[in-house]
């Protein structure tokens, strides 16, 4: 595998991972050497594609499959995760099984370490005292928040439905799923929130969706802080127009692909390489002293 080995020894988790931008992340973690858990809602085919893909290119990854926005759905993915992991080391070994950075006792943070909470102040999923910590502590160098939904439409044509259903797959899953993350993640990780440029343009043609995104962005802000004494980065990056199924109902004419081309310095429509090769850099420790950041990922979309 051609591989710069930047991320060797490291595990992943990359959501959304089986279409798209998610995809090209995924395989971009992989060639950078790490263990990446791809995870998926619905297309558990194209998930299953890449981990072949990855393996026959000699990477590491194992699938994983659990909805977003329904109840429970961060403890789901993490209890895939887990099982995923699992096998992925009886059966080829290594990846963090024993290493340094594995947590022994209790707490959201790991004993002894900053921000250990005192008795009492659980959070959801949190351990009573005296309960064992489990096996799946010291087990994630890299959560990359990337799957989502789109196609809100503009405020008049909203329901709230639409609108709950925008919060619960690009904002509330992202929060509980670090929530769950946190206390596998390794000191020196990294989180990366997968937004968009809508949420930093006016976007009413999709309201909701953009104001889901946002929320991410303010997530991120407030996680740098707070994990900062972990050595554990957060940013975002906000990716433009990137040729997806995603979006592909705004290309179906060559008109179309042209005036979305257009509103690049590039005159281009964005790759999910492009978006790939940015998040690996902030995954990497040459990222490390970058965090709270949110990076416009959009091709010079409309300077």
């Amino acid at each position: 595998m051609d591989s710069n080995s930047t991320l060797t020894g490291k595990i992943a988790l990359v959501t959304g991972a089986g279409r798209g931008i998610g995809r090209a992340i995924a395989g971009r973690l992989a060639q950078d050497g790490a263990l990446v858990g791809v995870h998926y809602g619905r297309s558990e085919a194209a998930a299953l594609e890449l981990v072949e893909e990855i393996r026959q290119n000699g990477g590491r990854a194992f699938a994983l499959g659990a909805e977003l926005g329904v109840p429970g759905d961060a403890g789901a993915v993490f209890e895939a995760f887990d099982a995923g992991l699992r096998k992925e080391r009886e059966e080829y070994g290594g990846y963090g099984a024993g290493e340094e950075g594995v947590r022994e006792e209790y707490g959201r943070y790991g004993a002894g370490e900053k921000g250990e909470r005192e008795k009492g102040e659980r959070g959801e999923g949190e351990r009573e005292e005296g309960e064992s910590a489990p096996a799946a502590e010291g087990s994630l160098d890299i959560l990359v928040n990337n799957a989502g939904t789109s196609g809100s439409g503009p405020v008049s044509r909203a329901t709230p439905e639409i609108f709950d259903r925008m919060i619960a797959v690009n904002a509330k899953a992202p929060f509980f799923l670090v929530q769950n993350a946190l206390p596998r993640m390794r000191d020196g990780g990294r989180i990366i929130n997968i937004s968009s440029l809508a949420s930093r343009r006016a976007f009413p043609e999709s309201l909701a969706y953009a104001m889901s995104k946002g929320a991410l962005d303010t997530m991120t802000l407030g996680l740098a802080k707070e994990l900062g004494g972990r050595g554990i980065t957060v940013n975002t990056v906000g990716p433009g127009f990137i040729e997806t199924d995603m979006n592909a109902r705004r290309r179906t004419t060559p008109e179309a692909r042209a005036a979305l081309a257009a509103r690049s310095v590039f005159d281009r429509i964005g790759r999910p390489a492009d978006v790939a090769d940015v998040v690996g850099f902030l995954a990497s420790d040459a990222a490390r002293w970058i965090t709270g950041q949110y990076l416009d990922v959009g091709g010079g979309t409309d300077l």
